[in-house]
């Protein structure tokens, strides 16, 4: 079968692009402005509406709501997040487990309110799966493993290879561990039934509008500018689109492909019943579901990134990532060598030079942000609104310091990444570096991590 390829991702493919809002008609005023119509920033005026709903919340989209990962990632609705063990370092091991403690409570509420506002996002709250298909990742699943526990994460359960075959069967896979703080999701649905809520409480949207310029009290789009005592920046990946924001937060692409629906005798032999989501513990991780019409979409590191922080315009990816991730899926699963691979695409997410998620509101300004969740911004997205929230009510007088506002990534400052060629150059050796260790692990017999892997993250700073 032929494979469509971009055209935004699969997820739009099936839901169909949304009907267009009207761009800003002009210069106007809001008591908050949010720049960003994905997760983050839909989040933000969902509980900013619901906490005060005599508020004027403006949002503005340069394209339309979930254009960007909110449209187009793994549809993983999981505890991760960006930073805590540097949060541990930083301000110490309780107030990281405060912090996880937060993202575990963080799954149950996505699910609560789709629930309570009617949205259907085919959520399935079947857990996460992590493998391990080698002696070297085995050893670093059982130290992850450890870690999740130390921070307070105790109904994790660890299996072996049996156990794990029990659960979905992948070729190889010697060991595993599963958290039950994971659901997977179709990711479009989520953005537009969030996009209708939000609209419903009386929020504004504006879409096909780009802001080229946020400063105190002002967001500078081709159309007008919004005036507000809040600009809130919710871009992620494209935030380096900006004025000034180019070496914030480097653009990252991850790519995914989703099969043909698969037969029940395939299901069959692979198992899956459970609709865990799965990942495995390469240094170039793979991320997979099983959807709700039966396929298995699954993504990784593509080209990782484009030079000068570009980001991409439909989704389009390259037949040597595509032919890539095909191979990680036979790999894992090799009775569906001939399993046609109906659509491919590509995005971009955010990842700070420290590689640590962050909420910030600067209350001298007025200005604050929410991003850098390298990946794992499904859930991360919607406690970071919720902190949003809490800040600006602390800053406006409306409400006090909350468990929220205080957590360790809360105004967080991270440096700038290098300007190129230094970005460029880092990044592509830090890929390479992984994929050649995860080729060096597969084959070889040793616990330990590849050398050059470790030297990789202690020089990137991950």
């Amino acid at each position: 079968m032929s494979t469509i390829n971009g055209g935004i991702s699969f997820w739009y493919a099936q839901e169909g692009a949304p009907a267009p809002r009207e761009p800003l008609p002009g210069d106007a005023t809001a008591d908050v402005c949010i720049v960003g119509g994905g997760y983050t920033g839909l989040w933000t005026a969902y509980y900013l509406k619901k906490a005060a709903p005599f508020l004027n919340v403006t949002v503005l989209e340069a394209k339309f709501c979930g254009y960007g990962a909110s449209g187009r990632n793994g549809g993983w609705l999981y505890n991760g997040i960006a930073g805590r063990d540097r949060y541990a370092q930083l301000h110490g091991h309780d107030a990281a487990v405060r912090l996880q403690h937060a993202m575990n409570d963080t799954v149950t509420e996505v699910v609560d309110v789709c629930a309570a506002e009617g949205i259907d996002a085919d959520l399935h709250r079947g857990g996460v799966l992590e493998v391990a298909l080698s002696p070297a990742q085995l050893a670093r699943l059982k130290g992850f493993h450890a870690g999740e526990l130390a921070f307070g994460e105790k109904d994790r359960e660890m299996y072996g290879a049996r156990e794990t075959a029990e659960r979905i069967r992948v070729a190889g896979a010697v060991g595993s561990s599963w958290t039950p703080h994971g659901a997977r999701l179709h990711p479009v649905k989520l953005v537009k039934g969030l996009a209708d809520a939000v609209e419903a409480l009386g929020v504004t949207i504006h879409e096909s509008t780009p802001v080229t310029e946020i400063r105190p009290k002002h967001a500078v789009t081709p159309y007008g500018t919004v005036r507000a005592p809040y600009v809130l920046r919710c871009t992620e990946g494209f935030t380096a689109s900006l004025a000034g924001q180019r070496r914030t937060w480097l653009p990252m692409n991850s790519s995914m492909i989703a099969t043909e629906p698969l037969t029940d005798a395939q299901w069959e032999s692979i198992g899956w019943d459970g609709l865990e989501t799965l990942g495995d513990m390469a240094h170039a991780y793979m991320y997979a579901q099983r959807t709700a019409d039966g396929r298995i979409a699954l993504g990784g590191r593509g080209v990782p990134y484009r030079f000068g922080s570009k980001t991409d315009n439909d989704g389009r990816t390259q037949p040597q990532t595509i032919e890539a991730l095909r191979e990680i899926l036979v790999r894992f699963f090799p009775q569906l060598a001939g399993v046609g691979v109906a659509h491919a695409w590509s995005g971009v997410l955010g990842v700070p030079r420290d590689w640590c998620a962050t909420v910030t509101l600067d209350r001298s300004t007025g200005l604050g942000w929410a991003g850098g969740y390298v990946g794992s911004g499904v859930a991360t997205t919607n406690l970071a609104a919720r902190t949003l929230r809490d800040l600006v009510q602390q800053d406006s007088g409306q409400a006090g310091p909350t468990e929220l506002t205080a957590l360790p990534w809360v105004n967080h400052k991270v440096r700038k990444w290098e300007p190129e060629p230094l970005r460029w150059l880092g990044v592509q050796t830090m890929y390479a570096a992984f994929r050649g260790a995860d080729r060096r692990e597969a084959v070889g017999h040793s616990a330990a991590t590849d050398p050059v892997a470790t030297l990789a993250n202690r020089l990137s700073g991950r």
